[in-house]
């Protein structure tokens, strides 16, 4: 069935809790790359339970709700579905451990057109237990490429900074592990587009496709190691998703100082494809 505008805006995404500890920081870290260099601080800090630390990206992984989208009687096609933008803002520091919950809400649903598919925008709020506020907002938005025409309203949200007119002050290069989606599908996102060949082929891949918020948290570690911060460092940040990664290629990620934070795009060096467009990363 069809999206319909007002059943779809008025959807209640449940509210979710998770308790996780140092496990979990450990095995989103290694999902989005690290250990890869064990030997280094840098490394140690977010894979090693000694000192351990919580990339500030994990804020994306956690008390997520579950695939809401998948629902039939949403009008999704969510077979179809992929990631479109993502952002988040830290209002305090990720604990290693904890118990967390969610809120949240849809925010808008565009129409881009028969055949042009449908942008679907939600809010959520982390709080950790026992606190009124919260410790995260993440905004992030659907493309759902099969289901545009509905009727519903086409217009566009607000549009991000545009990036530099000059060249990057850094650029990096990092190799993705074939088996990285494999990993990092344990933080939670157990779509099959993601491991399963035939799901990928279906969904119209020619193979898996690694995880947008993967590369998105790929992207930031770049940027960390490029600016030579610490990832504490980072209390916000956002992007657009433009191409899919597949595991195995190398990722360049270009570096822009702005400000008081940075912006950044980012590469499929072998396709020469440009995967993540419209960084934006704010330093506290």
């Amino acid at each position: 069935m069809p999206i319909d505008y007002r059943n779809l805006m008025a959807w209640p995404i449940p509210d979710a809790r998770q308790v996780y500890g140092e496990k979990d920081c450990i095995l989103y870290a290694l999902g989005i790359g690290f250990g890869t260099h064990p030997l280094e601080v840098g490394h140690l800090r977010h894979v090693y339970e000694s000192g351990l630390e919580a990339f500030p990206a994990m804020a994306m992984v956690l008390a997520t709700g579950g695939p809401w989208a998948r629902n039939p009687e949403t009008g999704i096609d969510y077979s179809k579905v992929v990631h479109a933008e993502q952002s988040f803002v830290l209002h305090r520091p990720l604990p290693v451990s904890g118990a967390v919950h969610s809120r949240s809400r849809l925010t808008g649903v565009v129409d881009k057109g028969e055949g042009r598919g449908a942008i679907v925008t939600a809010q959520r709020q982390l709080f950790i237990d026992g606190s009124a506020t919260p410790a995260a907002t993440l905004t992030s938005s659907l493309f759902c490429r099969a289901d545009g025409g509905f009727g519903g309203p086409a217009a566009v949200g607000p549009r991000f900074e545009a990036m530099p007119d000059r060249a990057p002050d850094i650029v990096t290069q990092l190799s993705i592990p074939a088996h990285l989606a494999l990993i990092y599908r344990l933080s939670g996102d157990y779509n099959a587009l993601h491991a399963d060949p035939d799901a990928a082929r279906r969904a119209g891949f020619p193979a898996p496709i690694l995880h947008g918020l993967c590369s998105f948290g790929i992207a930031l570690r770049s940027v960390a190691e490029g600016l030579g911060i610490a990832p504490k460092e980072i209390v916000g940040a956002g992007v657009r998703f433009t191409a899919p990664v597949y595991p195995g290629e190398t990722l360049e990620t270009s570096i822009w100082r702005q400000g008081e934070g940075a912006m950044f795009r980012t590469r499929a060096v072998e396709r020469n494809a440009i995967t993540l467009n419209l960084g934006r990363v704010q330093l506290g």
